[in-house]
């Protein structure tokens, strides 16, 4: 775990095992730029090991505005810092921990929003949708999907009875698969596994039984265009990748980190910067 910050520089960073492949400092720093703002973000990789000292150390830090938090820390953060809007019982994960004018800290959740931002136009009621993974980002999608007002949810996940948590948590209706089992036929298929990341097993799924007009979302942003959307525009279903929500997120993040509000005017040169790095 590394430090070496500008002394008397506001600064955020991105923390997560492994963290090399976050896109988030190049996001920040983008928008830091087009608002001429002093201030910093960057990538600090943080074991598990590491993760209560790094917040103990942080906290005392007042040029520290607050960390975004990525696999495998989302659930652990819960028994870190401060969670006044409820995240625990809400969602069960946090992404985006932010210090206090009294050095003390508080962790949201801006992953629900920054999920659903991309599909908010449509209407998902009785719609079904199946989540792949069962961790810190699944939680959040089924969050959104329930305040959008799914109709039925099905987790496919290794950890069944953790699947099925989920979905009791969520109070929606649905069901869990195994990871070889075959798709049910839905409207709505989200990878919310690491499962296609670079450096990560591939997902291995069959989408035969998803109808035409269904939609396919990853979250996965590394690489841009995994082997599950590329099998997806094999079929011509509409795509989602994981670009759209990781500026979604990091919009929110932006704001409590800084107290500004990101130039979003700039998004389709910020996409462009995030493609080709």
């Amino acid at each position: 775990m590394t430090k070496n910050i500008l002394p008397q520089t506001p600064y955020a960073e991105v923390i997560g095992d492994p963290i090399a492949h976050s896109k988030s400092p190049l996001i920040h720093k983008f928008w830091l730029e087009k608002l001429a703002m002093e201030a910093d973000y960057r990538a600090c990789h943080v074991s598990a090991a590491e993760l209560p000292g790094y917040i103990e150390q942080r906290s005392a830090d007042p040029d520290w505005r607050g960390c975004n938090v990525t696999i495998p820390h989302k659930i652990a953060m819960l028994d870190l810092v401060a969670d006044p809007g409820g995240v625990r019982e809400k969602i069960g994960a946090m992404n985006t921990i932010v210090r206090q004018a009294d050095g003390s800290l508080m962790g949201t959740n801006t992953d629900a929003a920054g999920f659903l931002a991309p599909i908010a136009d449509s209407d998902w009621s009785r719609k079904h949708a199946v989540v792949i993974g069962a961790g810190g980002a699944a939680r959040a999608v089924l969050f959104a999907l329930k305040q959008a007002g799914i109709g039925e949810i099905t987790i496919v996940a290794r950890n069944g009875l953790k699947a099925t948590g989920l979905l009791v948590q969520a109070s929606v209706k649905g069901g869990v698969l195994p990871m070889d089992a075959r798709l049910p036929k839905a409207d709505l298929l989200i990878n919310a596994s690491p499962l296609g990341m670079t450096g990560k097993p591939p997902l291995e799924v069959d989408l035969d039984p998803l109808p035409g007009d269904a939609l396919v979302y990853d979250l996965v942003y590394a690489p841009l265009e995994t082997k599950l959307l590329r099998a997806a525009k094999k079929r011509e279903l509409a795509v989602v990748d994981g670009l759209d929500m990781l500026i979604g997120q990091a919009a929110l993040a932006f704001e409590l980190f800084f107290g500004a509000t990101p130039p979003m005017e700039h998004d389709e040169e910020l996409r462009k910067l995030l493609v080709a790095g």
